[in-house]
């Protein structure tokens, strides 16, 4: 008889469970954060969400970085997750034209995320649609050796005309007042960009990328020649060295100067430098009269069209997107949050790229070999360590670079 009881009322318990099991729900996210630092940010990130919402078990995929450029191309047309990680502006471009992200403008409403995401509201934003939650970035600017600029006796400047008259005295005490390493060829792209920036603006640079705007242009023009200004003050031969190499001209104290983006830091301090000695600045003021933009390579979340559970999707999205979300999970990758009101650590380099993103009212550029098509980025970029090395070439290089962009963009 207590064998029965005990029957019947396992049954009668499991009866009850199942209708609360049925209602567990899946959510399938796909991302390349295979570094450890990346990797203990999204088990961070899953963790929260699935706390708050303990009916939806996320089950996340983790690619190796090259694996899962291939990866998603295959995935976003055949098993598609409900969530993939990818990369803002002309990146997420061909994925939302072949109509394989879905539109997520009302996420974006609902939260508010015009205003506390408005830093990077260019970069996700297609046909003025949102197609996407950036949840990650880190500024790129100039860091400098504050040693040198004390020896020489210049200041920060704040104006590029500032900045040339500086190289003048660096050069004087046997200084390069700009060093950069050229031989993986994208160091060159973020000296390029900014100088566009500075000059044309944040929307010229993104029609020249687009393959808009001709590269025979007088407006690109104006951008090699504010170039050729620095190039005689440039570290020699910067296209046989890595952008460590260039890192160890600043460390040592041979070069003043160096546009990269705040991943150096560590590479700059593991060299010797401290607080004490390594600045960073923005990228000088060319044209007043344009809005400020900034370089700052940008991580997103989309929802494939081939999601099967959008709904809570958009749930994920709204909670990645929250200040204090996105304050713990950049904590844990040591860059910085896109949310205006999230609070960044006691490291200054991230307090001032945190500053400057979040005013950068002229949008936000992820840089040249994210906002080009890859052939056309390969090109610009080889131009580019060209035209450092031999600034003569300008018009060959060009009218090259114009050849390339009438077939990579008519393809």
């Amino acid at each position: 008889m207590n064998i029965l009881k005990t029957t019947a009322l396992t049954a009668l318990v499991g009866a009850l469970a199942m209708p609360a099991m049925a209602e567990q729900r899946v959510l399938k996210l796909f991302t390349d954060a295979s570094d450890p630092a990346p990797k203990a940010a999204f088990e961070q990130l899953v963790a929260g969400f699935e706390a708050e919402n303990p009916d939806v078990t996320v089950e996340v995929n983790t690619f190796d970085h090259e694996g899962y450029k291939t990866a998603i191309r295959n995935f976003l047309t055949a098993d598609s997750p409900d969530l993939a990680n990818w990369y803002a502006g002309n990146r997420m471009a061909p994925f939302v034209k072949a109509g394989q992200f879905v539109d997520v403008s009302d996420v974006w409403e609902e939260n508010g995320l015009k205003d506390s995401l408005s830093s990077a509201l260019s970069s996700m934003t297609i046909d003025g649609k949102q197609w996407g939650v950036p949840y990650t970035y880190y500024q790129w600017g100039i860091y400098y050796n504050k040693d040198v600029y004390a020896k020489a006796g210049v200041e920060e400047p704040t104006t590029w005309d500032e900045f040339i008259s500086n190289c003048e005295k660096f050069q004087e005490i046997g200084v390069d007042c700009l060093t950069t390493g050229t031989k993986a060829l994208w160091p060159a792209a973020g000296i390029f960009d900014y100088l566009d920036l500075r000059t044309n603006g944040y929307d010229f640079h993104m029609q020249l990328t687009n393959g808009e705007v001709p590269w025979t242009d007088e407006r690109v023009r104006n951008v090699f020649a504010e170039w050729a200004k620095v190039v005689p003050y440039t570290s020699k031969n910067v296209a046989a060295i890595d952008w460590q190499d260039a890192a160890s001209n600043i460390v040592q104290g041979k070069a003043a100067n160096y546009v990269m983006g705040n991943f150096a830091v560590a590479t700059f301090k593991d060299g010797g430098m401290t607080n004490d000695t390594l600045g960073f600045m923005d990228f000088p003021t060319i044209n007043p009269n344009i809005p400020r933009a900034e370089e700052a390579p940008t991580d997103t979340i989309h929802i494939p069209a081939g999601a099967k559970n959008v709904e809570d999707a958009k749930k994920f999205l709204a909670y990645l997107a929250r200040a204090d979300v996105q304050s713990a999970v950049n904590a844990t990758l040591g860059q910085l949050p896109i949310n205006k009101n999230s609070e960044v650590g006691d490291d200054p380099f991230l307090q001032q790229g945190f500053e400057v993103l979040s005013t950068a009212e002229g949008g936000i550029a992820q840089f040249f070999d994210r906002d080009a098509p890859a052939q056309m980025a390969k090109a610009g970029m080889e131009g580019f360590q060209e035209f450092m090395a031999y600034p003569d070439h300008l018009d060959a290089i060009l009218e090259r670079l114009e050849k390339m962009r009438q077939r990579i963009y008519k393809d």
